[in-house]
């Protein structure tokens, strides 16, 4: 765990490394400021994903009692997709403050190829674990892992649509999508599985949210 939290600690410090004071005259500064949005925009994309891709990460492994070889493999894969995740927020940053339209276009479906990349990392890894339950604390043996699957495919369909939408319709409105996910994934970053069994209990028992009454 130390290894992985490293990983992404260096990877969130990649992301910030596009954001640089602008290179405009005396006087300028504001407007080289703002001209950099997609800098800014791209960088929140990507760190929020990031940030909730540490989260799902601590939530899998807190349901984890041992590691096996494959499982570490798995857990590599993850990593190894998380990290490219600097290199297309740049290439979209890039992309749009040079305003043409092919480049933004590209930029945004390459975006979403590494977005979907990594959501099939994470879908392999659920399968793993749903496959090879005996690595799993007691209270994780049901069907958390197997709902989980889901959860990572539905990443992957939603990429590829954010890219799509991207590259033949208008760029932004991908980048806009590209922005909305993570806030599905930090929703549910303790789990689909646990989600749902809170929105149910939360129905059964609707005093039980904190009513004092």
């Amino acid at each position: 765990m130390a290894f992985s939290d490293a990983i992404f600690a260096i990877i969130i410090t990649l992301l910030v490394l596009d954001l640089r004071v602008p290179d405009v005259p005396p006087g300028r500064l504001l407007s080289g400021l703002l001209a950099q949005w997609p800098s800014y925009v791209a960088y929140l994309a990507s760190y929020s994903y990031v940030a909730v891709v540490w989260l799902n990460h601590k939530a899998a492994f807190n349901r984890i009692e041992q590691i096996d070889r494959g499982l570490h493999w798995m857990n590599l894969l993850v990593l190894f997709s998380t990290a490219l995740l600097p290199f297309p927020t740049i290439v979209v940053s890039h992309a749009l403050q040079e305003h043409n339209n092919v480049d933004q276009r590209v930029g945004i479906a390459f975006y979403a190829l590494i977005g979907a990349l990594l959501c099939v990392t994470w879908l392999a890894f659920y399968h793993y674990l749903a496959r090879n339950p005996d690595l799993l604390k007691d209270q994780a043996k049901g069907g958390f892992f197997h709902v989980e699957r889901f959860r990572a495919l539905a990443g992957v369909v939603l990429y590829l649509l954010a890219g799509m939408v991207g590259y033949l319709v208008v760029p932004v409105i991908g980048l806009v999508i590209f922005l909305l996910l993570p806030v599905f994934y930090a929703i549910t970053s303790a789990g689909l599985y646990q989600f749902r069994v809170t929105r149910r209990i939360t129905h059964r028992n609707p005093r039980s949210r904190g009513d004092a009454s």
